[in-house]
């Protein structure tokens, strides 16, 4: 009895060992995994659990705050890109080129590589040569997030004074002008923290300007959806005092220099963009 009783005690153990390594394997493959996870697939993970296609409610603070800093640490080689240097801009950069070189840096284009994109989210990457420009435009009902992986970028961003104040221009070709104030004008150089602009705050609309070659990861939810009513629109700005002077106007808050009137102009001619091709670590949905 006691013989049966032992073995039937000892080929529990064995099978309760086995069952414990399969586990233990099941628990290391997981953690294997987990390592080998790349960066965008994080990206892409929390963006899902973060977004919605109606952008509302909007993300909350923490929200924001985790895809941030999960952002923070992404570089060039996390979404298949090498640094490019240029050494026509060794220790000259946007603001010591000629007048020639200029020109023909901006008849090179804007390179546009999708990574993803649903309903909720668009993850994509722009890679600037030096002195090229994509011009003022605005996110409409949008939060976006930007991160300079490679390079400097001059970012120029307004937000709408509210409430709304509009001018109309005098003369044949009049036109409707919308006063904004400056909320970012600065260079950003990788690497750098993430930027997060709102709806309403942090510089929906804004203009990039590449001071050297650069790449920039953004991540704007919901995405550019006309039919919804979130239709990319372009703009030129006019100092202050183009509008201003002959109204009488006066500045409550701030300096001259902080705002600008805003006009709305058709998709520029000069913007010059191709579809390049994302090579980084691919998205498992």
């Amino acid at each position: 009895m006691f013989s049966k009783l032992q073995k039937a005690s000892d080929k529990a153990r064995i099978f309760w060992q086995h069952k414990g390594k399969a586990s233990c394997c099941v628990f290391l493959r997981h953690l294997s995994m987990t390592k080998k996870s790349s960066k965008v697939q994080a990206l892409y993970d929390l963006c899902n659990k973060t977004f919605t296609p109606s952008g509302t409610p909007p993300p909350s603070s923490q929200a924001i705050q985790r895809l941030s800093s999960l952002l923070d640490t992404v570089g060039p080689a996390d979404v298949g890109l090498k640094e490019e240097h240029s050494d026509d801009d060794r220790g000259h950069g946007f603001f010591g080129l000629t007048e020639l070189n200029r020109v023909a840096r901006w008849a090179q284009p804007i390179s546009y590589l999708d990574i993803y994109e649903c309903d909720s989210f668009t993850m994509c990457i722009f890679c600037f040569p030096t002195s090229a420009v994509i011009p003022l435009h605005d996110h409409p009902r949008m939060t976006v997030f930007s991160k300079v992986l490679y390079g400097s970028l001059h970012v120029k961003a307004y937000d709408w004074v509210e409430p709304a104040q509009i001018r109309e221009s005098k003369g044949p070709s009049s036109f409707p002008v919308r006063l904004a104030k400056l909320a970012v004008d600065k260079v950003l150089t990788a690497p750098c923290g993430t930027t997060v602009l709102y709806a309403k705050s942090g510089g929906n609309l804004h203009c990039f300007t590449a001071v050297t070659p650069c790449a920039m990861l953004d991540i704007l939810s919901p995405p550019y959806r006309e039919e919804a009513g979130r239709k990319c629109t372009y703009y030129h700005d006019y100092p202050y005092s183009t509008f201003s002077a002959r109204n009488g106007m006066e500045i409550i808050d701030g300096k001259e220099e902080d705002y600008a009137w805003l006009a709305e102009i058709e998709t520029p001619d000069d913007l010059y963009m191709r579809q390049g091709k994302y090579a980084g670590p691919a998205i498992q949905v």
